[in-house]
């Protein structure tokens, strides 16, 4: 377990070199005064959900591990529209994975300069000199702090243990989490009711929210050796079928998305319908259509029907009473669509609760995206622990054979 304790070691100390440097300011800036001036800007508070509060410090990694997800999202979506990327994703092997993770980087080194000319652009109330020498400097500095934290998730994935990223992104939410200690501290000398309500909340947020990254569906497949001999039907062979193909990214495309609106109606004063709309139930019902588009285009992108056809087809195996090819894609299509409702329906759920306490009692612990938090933090934690769990099986057995 030696080398498990390394992995270990080496992840957190990775980690704490890339919180440190969020606290590393940018010079040239009044922070206190833009810190104090940005607390309620809604997008703002969005994106420090992932940069662990980068974006009110302006530190050297402010713009965190978010060019980087940017970036690959980008790359996912160009590998099912662009014929050589995918290509090279399904016929080049381990050398085309090479050449896809590559074009992640220039994209991500795209996508940080263009991040950190906008911060430069919109912190200039708060510059002390602005000009295009801090500009410069400022873009610099921040696209060369992006980079940095892309390289230490890619060292974490390699080296030590879970993937990089979404530690990185895990690590800068529980960052927060002390920030809500003190109003909690009030309701336990208070209104200790109350706090029974939120831990009860959250208990049942956590339950579905597990529910949802595990539950999966068993779609047995049989092989033609075993049609063969009727005596062998019973076959344990199945393709698992998540419920939430998209994972959390569609209710971070969908809070975005309301996040954005929200800000740019309140920035411009345009008191209209549409305002008002946003502070209605018409909200929840354009926040759930959001999250039900979103999760059947990740759907989409992360599971292809036809592919997982072929490939039966070419292995000589079958979904029970369909035939193979057209039929069996169009069947696994249709469970498909099933699972990714009930998956968006769930996520959707899990986002009502925190608005439902908001609005309909004086319980404000549960405002913002508590409840995309949850699911990233639940998500990282299940896969870490499951790497963690494979590895020492993987120690144990490496013991037994020597």
């Amino acid at each position: 377990m030696k080398s498990l304790n390394q992995k270990i070691i080496y992840t957190v100390i990775t980690l704490t070199v890339a919180r440190i440097g969020i606290f590393i300011p940018v010079p040239g800036i009044d922070h206190d005064n833009l810190y104090d001036s940005i607390g309620n800007n809604a997008l703002v508070n969005f994106l420090n959900i992932f940069s662990g509060g980068g974006l009110s410090t302006i530190g050297i990694f402010a713009l965190g591990i978010i060019p980087y997800i940017n970036a690959s999202i980008i790359t996912q979506l160009c590998t099912k529209i662009i014929p050589y990327l995918e290509k090279l994703q399904k016929e080049e092997g381990e050398a085309g994975r090479r050449k896809i993770t590559q074009i992640t980087r220039y994209l991500t080194l795209f996508w940080s300069i263009m991040q950190s000319f906008a911060v430069s652009l919109w912190i200039k109330p708060y510059v002390f000199n602005w000009d295009l020498n801090f500009i410069i400097d400022c873009t610099v500095t921040l696209t060369t702090g992006s980079i940095i934290i892309m390289w230490l998730s890619e060292l974490i994935t390699e080296y030590g243990i879970g993937n990089g990223a979404s530690l990185l992104i895990f690590q800068n939410i529980v960052s927060g989490i002390p920030k809500s200690l003190p109003s909690y501290s009030y309701l336990l000398k208070s209104e200790k009711l109350a706090l029974i309500t939120i831990c009860f909340l959250f208990i049942c947020m956590l339950a579905i929210t597990i529910l949802i990254q595990e539950g999966t569906k068993k779609i047995s497949i049989i092989s033609a050796k075993q049609l063969n001999n009727t005596q062998n039907l019973n076959s344990k062979s199945y393709i698992p079928l998540k419920i939430n193909q998209g994972g959390v990214m569609p209710i971070i495309f969908a809070s975005a998305a309301m996040t954005m609106i929200t800000y740019v109606t309140n920035s411009i004063n345009y008191h209209t319908n549409i305002t008002s709309l946003l502070n209605s139930p018409l909200y929840m019902i354009i926040y759930g259509f959001l999250i039900v588009i979103f999760s059947y285009f990740y759907a989409s992108i992360i599971l292809n029907p036809d592919d997982i056809a072929k490939n039966l087809k070419k292995m000589g195996a079958s979904v029970p009473g369909f035939r193979p090819g057209n039929k069996t894609s169009k069947y696994l299509q249709y469970i498909l669509n099933r699972l990714t409702f009930l998956g968006s329906m769930f996520l959707f759920l899990i986002a009502l609760i925190p608005s439902i306490i908001t609005n309909f009692t004086d319980l404000k612990m549960f405002q913002g995206l508590g409840a995309t938090s949850l699911l990233i933090l639940v998500g990282v934690a299940i896969d870490t622990a499951k790497q963690i769990q494979t590895y020492i099986i993987s120690e144990k057995y490496n013991i037994m054979i020597q």
